[in-house]
């Protein structure tokens, strides 16, 4: 990344509907994510949604397809070679349901991000995700759920906290309801604010945010 840039490239890779993605652009329009700017969205499913909301907005769009239980290479370098094509500096996963794998997450250390459907470390690591997580919440009995935006390390879900929002359990909850006011009330202000936050440090370190 040339140091006069003033706005660091993002990559948002998605699997489904694409609302965190939503949330993501509709921040960028409203000014609240001013240091960020998303270039490209990747999708590893070919009928997502997500897609047509990156192209509704005038936003380059890829699918990536991973073929079988041996292509992991494959598939992390064909979206390595569209990082490179298009000068990525900060990888946003916004519902992205492929694990990368050790290799690639060490080689962009510090520059993907996550938000999850829970307060790490309660509800994560391999397996939670999606409505899962807001079953366990439910079934466990807590009080206070909410999402968490995280660095992506190789251990799912263990990276360093980047920022966090609580939300109260309601009596009568279902995990549909629940993961609903999750998303409209923390996951979807919480990812553009940690964007930016970490645009803003990255700029600071000359395209490098501290972990």
């Amino acid at each position: 990344m040339k140091k006069h840039e003033s706005k660091i490239n993002i990559a948002v890779l998605v699997s489904g509907s694409g609302t965190n993605l939503q949330a993501i652009i509709d921040a960028q329009e409203k000014g609240i994510l001013r240091h960020g700017e998303v270039k490209i969205v990747i999708s590893n499913k070919k009928d997502a949604y997500a897609v047509n909301r990156a192209k509704k907005h005038s936003i380059k769009a890829e699918t990536v397809i991973k073929e079988g239980q041996n292509s992991q290479d494959i598939f992390e370098n064909s979206i390595k070679k569209i990082l490179r094509e298009n000068d990525i500096h900060l990888i946003v996963l916004a519902g992205f349901t492929n694990i990368l794998s050790q290799k690639f997450t060490s080689e962009y250390k510090n520059k993907i991000i996550n938000v999850h459907p829970s307060l790490i470390p309660s509800f994560c690591g391999k397996g939670f995700y999606g409505i899962k997580v807001h079953e366990e919440a439910i079934n466990y009995g807590v009080k206070v759920t909410g999402a968490t935006v995280h660095f992506v390390s190789e251990i799912p879900d263990g990276g360093k906290i980047i920022m966090q929002k609580a939300i109260y359990i309601n009596k009568g909850d279902t995990p549909e309801t629940l993961q609903k006011r999750v998303m409209q009330k923390a996951e979807w202000i919480i990812l553009p604010r940690a964007i930016e936050k970490v645009c803003v440090e990255m700029l600071k370190n000359g395209g490098c945010a501290s972990n």
